[in-house]
């Protein structure tokens, strides 16, 4: 948990390797565009004045958007030891810009057939397929670009830049929506969108360029035993390694109920998340006045965003006083008390104060299990682990979008179930207090004692308690 003054220090330190820079240009630049390419989607698919948004549109969508990690990203990194990163960066976009163009082609005929909707759908996968690979070989790249006591550092700053592109992108996306809509009609801006999209790609195969050819890896050693290992041997590694982490975090206690609590918790705010769409997009506003809906929506969006950013500030505060057992309960409880009240009264200005909050009780939860993961899994599992953490992230969210469809009217509107996701937060809330008062709350504690003053906590018991 890194406050702002360290992530500064953090950056200005690592600023002096013109690698670095030059690698935070182009992730910046990457996941700008895909943020423009998520909005760009959604609002294409979700936001069409012609038609009603239904739960099964935003099931398809967060599928498209989530579960492409789910499925490539654990075997990608075979891959990037076997092939140079830098041209797996550039080679990805150069195809990604193809399919920005072609899918504001579709927007521009239309997609009335199953044939060009089936067509959009197929290129916002490879789109999206293709954004975990360009990521993932960045990642690798990382430790090319810093000094070998420096991989941390870096590997803190990294999530921060990054993420802050994609609400770059995302920004600019809704304002070429908001703007240019009204002004030329939605299937205009949508077109734009994807087209300034394909401007963002080319501009990260550019910066990209300024890399020398060989400098972001894989060493030729390294290279050459990937080459060495077949592609199935491969993926059969792949699968007994997740194998492996997940058997050694079932032992980690505090890790394994941290996942269990935020994959319980996640099906309750994605359900909520599909709820405001709904509710924004046929309640709150008539089906053909796609510019306000998207312009309100995009105001409940931005304050769970905030609500996020302020997550990182609010978490060591209260940490360092309470702990972060307590801080885990607390901010579960809060959680679900939120939903009933104000989440449950159907008006925009308690809906947006309702997503303010659960915003920085989300991700204040998932700061406290990001710690836990740390703090308890072994660095040889570490990253595996940490693969497993996203794969459940992410299809909890889709998991959540299936159930919010199956139970939620078209309205969006539906006060008992919004009690009911309510009263489910408030049970994981329970489970998670009394499982890690089983467990032992001091080994909860363990990771946070910069914060809290106190010697570090003997891993010893946590796994002795098997």
């Amino acid at each position: 948990m890194v406050g702002s003054v360290e992530f500064v220090k953090a950056l200005r330190r690592l600023w002096r390797h013109q690698l670095f820079r030059r690698l935070v240009a182009v992730r910046i630049a990457v996941q700008a565009t895909d943020g423009m390419v998520q909005v760009g989607m959604a609002a294409y698919l979700l936001l069409d004045p012609r038609f009603q948004t239904t739960g099964a549109d935003i099931v398809a969508v967060m599928a498209i958007m989530f579960l492409p990690f789910s499925v490539v990203g654990p075997f990608v990194s075979g891959v990037l030891d076997r092939w140079n990163r830098r041209q797996a960066v550039i080679v990805t976009d150069v195809i990604r810009i193809g399919l920005s163009l072609g899918m504001a082609a579709l927007v521009v005929v239309g997609t009335g057939t199953a044939l060009t909707l089936g067509l959009f759908y197929l290129a916002a996968l490879l789109t999206m397929s293709l954004n975990r690979f360009a990521l993932a070989g960045m990642s690798a790249a990382l430790a090319h670009t810093v000094d070998e006591d420096e991989y941390l550092l870096a590997s803190s700053v990294m999530p921060t830049v990054g993420p802050a592109g994609v609400v770059i992108g995302g920004g600019a996306a809704f304002a070429i929506r908001t703007l240019v809509g009204p002004w030329q009609g939605t299937q205009a801006a949508d077109a734009l969108i994807f087209v300034v999209c394909a401007a963002g790609f080319a501009l990260t195969v550019v910066l990209a360029l300024r890399i020398p050819r060989g400098a972001l890896g894989p060493d030729a050693a390294r290279q050459l035993a990937a080459r060495r290992t077949s592609v199935r041997a491969e993926v059969v590694g792949v699968v007994t390694g997740l194998a492996d982490a997940v058997r050694h975090t079932v032992h980690r206690r505090p890790a394994a109920l941290g996942l269990l609590t935020i994959a319980l918790q996640r099906i309750g705010y994605g359900m909520v998340m599909v709820a405001a769409i709904l509710v924004y997009r046929n309640t709150f506003y008539d089906v053909a006045d796609v510019d306000a809906a998207t312009a309100a929506f995009g105001l409940w969006a931005g304050a769970t965003a905030v609500g996020f950013v302020l997550s990182g500030a609010v978490t060591p505060f209260f940490v360092a006083r309470i702990g972060l057992r307590r801080w885990i309960v607390t901010v579960l409880v809060a959680a679900g008390v939120l939903q009933v009240v104000p989440g449950s009264i159907i008006t925009q200005p308690t809906l947006v104060v309702a997503g303010f909050l659960l915003g920085v009780a989300a991700q204040s939860l998932k700061i406290g299990v990001d710690t836990l993961v740390q703090a308890h899994v072994d660095e040889a599992y570490k990253g595996r682990v940490f693969v497993v953490y996203d794969m459940i992230f992410n299809t909890t969210q889709v998991g959540a979008a299936v159930l919010a469809a199956a139970l939620l009217p078209a309205s969006g509107v539906s006060v008992p179930v919004y009690v009911g996701i309510g009263v489910w937060i408030l049970a994981v809330a329970v489970l998670f207090a009394r499982s890690s008062a089983r467990i032992g709350p001091a080994l909860f504690e363990k990771g946070t004692e910069d914060l809290l003053g106190t010697p570090a906590t003997d891993p010893a018991p946590d796994v002795a308690r098997r």
